[in-house]
């Protein structure tokens, strides 16, 4: 079952843009299609994305992320982070060559129902796209440590616009892949999706 932890928007700082962080029932009260192929994953994380636009827009949004390289571009810090994390990934063997998807794990792509298999997607990094649809994409990654999703819906706003969403989906490789997600956990949400989310913004903002 997925787990449910509810999280509170807040305001950083007088002025400043406020928490775009969200509770996880943002992800779980839609109808996403994401749902029936990960019972056994809990979620980690909700986003909203500042990415403003009409109805119809996530393949935009997709192409734009799926052709971008994160992190380049991101402050000094977060790239000397983000390579940190590699290099120590290398040390301790976290992303050899039979730890991934395919291997460790199966893929999500086993457990497509007939009418997703053809719904194909592009790839972003370490994250291999399982599919896409009109208003969701979800791509997934594997190391020694844990079977990762990455799911990016496009929704609804009250004000009559939409907008994207991410939601981040975990299975951790048992008691290691526990600990490492509860390590990281800080540096996720304080630099990485930050930082992530600044980029996808300045992508959308700034792209025909």
């Amino acid at each position: 079952m997925i787990g449910l932890r509810t999280k509170q928007s807040r305001t950083v700082g007088s002025g400043k843009r406020p928490d775009l962080r969200l509770p996880d029932t943002a992800h779980t009260s839609r109808p996403w299609r994401i749902h029936e192929l990960t019972r056994d994953f809990a979620v980690e994380d909700v986003w909203a994305l500042p990415t403003p636009g009409g109805p119809d827009e996530l393949p935009r949004l997709v192409s734009l992320i799926a052709s971008g390289s994160f992190p380049d571009g991101a402050p000094r810090v977060v790239r000397t982070l983000w390579a940190a994390r590699w290099k120590i990934g290398a040390l301790l063997r976290w992303d050899e060559h039979g730890t991934g998807v395919g291997s460790r794990v199966k893929s999500l792509k086993d457990r497509l129902p007939g009418d997703l298999r053809a719904a194909v997607g592009p790839d972003f990094g370490p994250f291999t796209s399982v599919y896409q649809l009109e208003h969701e994409w979800a791509a997934e990654m594997a190391n020694r440590t844990v079977h990762g999703v990455m799911h990016i819906g496009w929704v609804p706003e009250e004000s009559g616009g939409y907008r994207g969403q991410m939601a981040v989906l975990v299975k951790p490789n048992g008691p290691l892949g526990a600990a490492y997600m509860a390590a990281i956990r800080p540096f996720r949400h304080l630099v990485v999706y930050p930082s992530l989310i600044r980029w996808i913004e300045h992508k959308w903002l700034t792209s025909p």
